[in-house]
């Protein structure tokens, strides 16, 4: 099949990627010239485990190609997919610019028949509007399909190539067929293919990532509860995840969401819900709680020091929104460190993906360290931000010897209480209780 997909961001590469690896000939097009050149060197522009290995063989073999041409890309496939970005707008809305601009390039480039597929995430009506700028500027035939996209990011190759469902919002038998077609070299062993109206299929990518988003927030409130009674978080979620209706996934407290979608989305759902008069008062609180627990590691480091950190140095572990990623996108790490500048804190961070993505952010506001143990030296004390692997069992003996006090906020849970205690260390969880206090109950 012959296939175009317009944007080489995050959703964009992946898709063309796995879909020239079934066989695909697939033409990537951006209009970033510096992108497109750095990709037909081989070189991407985002982390992802896997990914880089699969373009190269792609691009090897010819079925995967890079260009700034859209109407070329257009007129040689029947399948085109929509993968820009759709950041949000000042009022939360999801900002559709570069997706109607997508689509009135496709319209002024058709030389036949084509199948439009939204793979961008996109408001509950964005199909009916991409249908009317296509329908302005054509008289080819063409059908709009939504394909939303369910790809963890740290697992993307993975989560394209062997998918727990497809969802596909197609109103006609011949979109629907010819997507069915698309996709079955990644269904053969039985993974769900859900067919449903375009409508719904729009709104079941952003009521996924809401309803993941509330039961993430659900456990931080419960974390918050859970300091103030005196009880473990990590008792409480293997108790309520033990439920077969429940489920152990996303039940782990922390610093806050980030990342490209789940903060997006829900701006962009509670945005849709307000213009249709259906105001979606949980959401609107878990966007509430979500930006509060943000804050909550500044409040844990103050609380201990006094109030004042002004001067104190503070090594950071993880900078990424999540592991497995290179991505800060309103990342917890950038609340967090933003707030300890502010406090007049000098900060040194290491993370073994997002360090030149940091530097956008920081510039020369705080230091860059190589190494997870560099970044301790003389440190006041670690907040640990992002779960990474290499950070689970750290080497406590050198911590304590090269770090100023021996001080730890960790702020996904992921260090042994009883092991950080033994060591010698203050140890500052999310929802669990401290050293300290855990030394004083015997």
């Amino acid at each position: 099949m012959r296939i175009c997909v317009i944007g080489t961001g995050y959703v964009g590469l992946v898709t063309g990627t796995c879909l020239a690896q079934t066989g695909n000939n697939v033409i990537c097009v951006d209009i970033d010239e510096s992108k497109i050149e750095r990709l037909n060197r081989g070189e991407l522009p985002i982390y992802e485990p896997g990914l880089k290995e699969m373009l190269l063989e792609n691009k090897s073999k010819g079925r995967l190609i890079f260009s700034t041409d859209i109407a070329e890309g257009v007129r040689k496939s029947t399948y085109i997919f929509i993968a820009v970005g759709t950041p949000s707008d000042i009022d939360g809305s999801a900002d559709l610019k570069a997706v109607m601009n997508a689509a009135a390039d496709i319209a002024k480039a058709m030389n036949g028949y084509k199948i439009i597929i939204d793979k961008s995430t996109v408001p509950v009506g964005t199909a009916d509007k991409v249908r009317g700028i296509v329908f302005s500027l054509t008289e080819f035939e063409f059908d709009v399909v939504s394909n939303p996209e369910f790809l963890k990011e740290g697992t993307a190759v993975d989560d394209f190539m062997k998918p727990d469902r497809v969802v596909i919002g197609a109103d006609t038998p011949k979109a629907e067929a010819m997507m069915q077609e698309l996709y079955a070299p990644f269904l053969r062993t039985g993974y769900p293919l859900n067919v449903m109206s375009v409508r719904s299929a729009e709104l079941t990518k952003y009521a996924a990532n809401a309803l993941l988003a509330t039961k993430v927030t659900f456990m931080n409130e419960i974390a918050s509860l859970c300091e103030k009674i005196g009880a473990d978080v990590n008792d409480v979620r293997l108790g309520i995840g033990s439920d077969k209706r429940i489920g152990p996934r996303f039940l782990f407290p922390g610093v806050g969401f980030g990342g490209s979608c789940f903060p997006k989305d829900i701006r962009a759902l509670i945005h849709t819900a307000k213009e249709h008069n259906s105001p979606m008062k949980i959401l609107e609180a878990v966007n509430e709680v979500n930006m509060r627990q943000k804050k909550v590691m500044i409040e844990k480091v103050l609380n201990h020091f006094q109030g004042n950190i002004k001067g104190l140095t503070f090594g950071i572990w993880g900078l990424a929104f999540k592991p497995k990623t290179d991505d800060m996108r309103e990342a917890p790490s950038i609340d967090i460190i933003n707030g300890l500048l502010e406090k007049g804190a000098e900060i040194k961070a290491y993370d073994p993906k997002s360090l030149e993505n940091a530097k956008s952010i920081f510039r020369d506001r705080i230091t860059y360290v190589e190494d997870q143990y560099e970044v301790l030296k003389d440190a006041d004390a670690l907040i640990l931000i992002t779960e990474w692997n290499e950070f689970r069992e750290p080497d406590f003996e050198s911590m304590r010897n090269i770090m100023k006090k021996p001080v730890i906020f960790d702020g996904r849970n992921i260090l042994s209480v009883q092991k950080v205690k033994e060591m010698g260390f203050k140890h500052y969880c999310i929802g669990r209780p401290n050293v300290e206090k855990q030394s004083n109950n015997g």
